[in-house]
């Protein structure tokens, strides 16, 4: 079953600004998203936040990229409603 991967729109414009390594690994991480689902443990500190809400990181080092992202399993859809800085991430 293939989930539907979307991008918040202000996630569209933080998406960007992220270094390539970082743009690449987000690419990577709605790819597989959209194959295997939103919860993702085979991802660099992946956890699952309270209720629908799951991130991971997209590079490690100074600054560390991340991503946040929602499910919505009635109509398979995830969206991506953060990817940048661990500083400002919607935990």
């Amino acid at each position: 079953m293939a989930w539907i991967v979307k991008l918040h729109r202000k996630t569209e414009k933080l998406a960007l600004k992220l270094p390539r390594p970082a743009l690449a690994a987000l690419y990577l991480l709605m790819e597989n998203i959209q194959q295997s689902g939103p919860v993702r443990g085979d991802w660099p500190n992946y956890g699952k936040l309270e209720g629908i809400r799951h991130h991971c990181h997209l590079k490690k080092g100074h600054p560390t990229y991340v991503a946040v992202w929602t499910e919505d399993k009635q109509t398979i859809t995830v969206e991506i409603i953060y990817a940048g800085t661990h500083e400002k991430a919607p935990y």
